[in-house]
């Protein structure tokens, strides 16, 4: 079976293997004057991209986006992008794993779930050169490579962060009345149904694990996003569906065993009343 090609952080010359990854590049650098096409693939690690200058598309998850000057896109593992940008470009890629920035406090992780689940967003200039002058600094660290550079890069990300949500309200997010409680057991509920989604489908096992009731978790579901938590888990299956359908050549079946399915006729019904589209007929749709 032809899995979604994965990347992995490449190590930097001269830099000894370990399990913490990090890297951060001048976008100018990579694309050394030419225009750049990635195809469709996946990391195992975050990605950002904060674009000074920039012009192009990036697909992520099968939402096409325009790039756009002044533009931040934050991706988590697991999520499959392709992406096109003009040779003219600048800006900074930063690249990390989760043994590299790992945050304990409960902020300071809440913090990066909702920077992760908001993929782009496009700043006002002064918004920008603030986000920007802290990329800055953490590629000063990371080439001077003084003693404790990568607690200062930590703590830079920390605070990259704080003005990533500060700065780039999410127009698609939860209304700002719901409570930081709702919020954060929502956060909870998005990346168990990332890990456990070929598993686990039904309402009752995610809420059995989050030590709440099915109702419970479908009135923070509808007040967050507005969505019941079936609803969610429905989306979760068709959209890995999505990745491995128009990723890979894969036949529908090993497909459909991937996600869980043992009977690939369920499978096939399924997926047709979630998007209309038959599995092989949404791979073949222009």
């Amino acid at each position: 079976m032809k899995k979604i090609p994965i990347r992995q952080i490449s190590a930097a010359p001269n830099e000894r293997v370990v399990p913490e990854r990090f890297t951060i590049r001048k976008v100018e650098d990579l694309l050394d004057r030419e225009d750049l096409f990635h195809e469709l693939h996946r990391h195992d690690f975050f990605f950002i991209i904060a674009l000074q200058k920039g012009q192009g598309t990036h697909e992520i998850d099968f939402t096409s986006y325009n790039v756009f000057d002044h533009s931040v896109f934050v991706m988590r593992p697991g999520q499959v992008h392709q992406f096109q940008l003009k040779a003219d470009a600048r800006g900074y890629i930063l690249e990390f794993n989760t043994e590299f920035y790992h945050p304990k406090d409960k902020a300071s992780a809440q913090r990066l779930r909702k920077a992760s689940n908001k993929n782009f967003c496009e700043l006002e200039i002064k918004r920008f050169e603030k986000l920007y002058a802290i990329l800055t600094d953490i590629l000063q660290e990371y080439t001077a490579r003084e003693e404790g550079f990568l607690d200062v890069i930590k703590a830079h990300m920390d605070i990259f962060f704080i003005e990533f949500i500060r700065q780039s309200p999410n127009p698609q997010g939860p209304s700002t009345n719901v409570s930081s409680y709702a919020q954060e057991r929502l956060e909870e509920f998005l990346a168990l149904l990332e890990n456990h989604i070929t598993t686990h489908k039904q309402v009752t096992q995610y809420s059995d694990l989050m030590n709440l009731s099915p109702y419970q978790l479908n009135e923070i579901t509808k007040a967050t996003v507005g969505k019941t938590a079936s609803e969610l888990i429905n989306e979760h299956i068709i959209l890995e569906a999505k990745r491995n359908l128009l990723a890979t050549p894969t036949q529908i079946k090993a497909i459909a065993d991937q996600l869980g399915y043992e009977d690939v006729s369920y499978f096939i019904r399924f997926f047709r009343k979630q998007t209309g589209y038959s599995p092989e007929a949404f791979r073949q749709k222009p």
